[in-house]
């Protein structure tokens, strides 16, 4: 075995600021991780996968639930992650991009307001006590879901 790269990196145990899932779209990568950084959230346990929280909010199969809601239940577990932070994305290739919603902007944000409004209760019923965020992602900025927007802000 031949080494590639050094780094000296900290072995200890550390406590996670939050469990965030998230798409693993590249697109949203540098915009999401800005913005938790900005917000203080510097040790992270990040769960990526296709559609990010579809897979809690309408997955294929209930198996596809079962293992995210496990890998949560683990953050919480080796990390003491008591934050779960869920992430949709604009033009997420996991429910067919824009284009599933006509191209319309706002029928797509409303989507996934729904989505991840059904993703947060399945985490909150399956973790009981965890506080859960949800965050709408698109080429223009973070959104919490819960705050409306402006039409001017689409």
């Amino acid at each position: 075995m031949q080494k590639l790269f050094h780094l000296d990196t900290e072995a200890a145990p550390y406590r996670a600021d939050a469990a965030v899932l998230w798409c693993f779209d590249d697109r949203i990568t540098l915009t999401v991780q800005k913005f938790l950084k900005r917000r203080g959230l510097a040790r992270l346990d990040s769960i990526r996968v296709a559609g990010g929280a579809k897979c809690l909010a309408s997955p294929r199969d209930e198996s596809e639930r079962a293992f995210l809601l496990e890998q949560l239940r683990l953050s919480r577990k080796l990390h003491g992650a008591d934050r779960i932070i869920l992430v949709a994305h604009s033009d997420c290739g996991a429910y067919g991009g824009l284009e599933a919603f006509g191209g319309n902007a706002k029928t797509e944000v409303e989507h996934h307001h729904a989505e991840l409004t059904r993703a947060a209760a399945r985490a909150r019923e399956a973790l009981e006590g965890i506080q859960v965020e949800c965050l709408f992602v698109d080429f223009a900025g973070v959104w919490d879901i819960e705050t409306p927007r402006s039409a001017d802000a689409s």
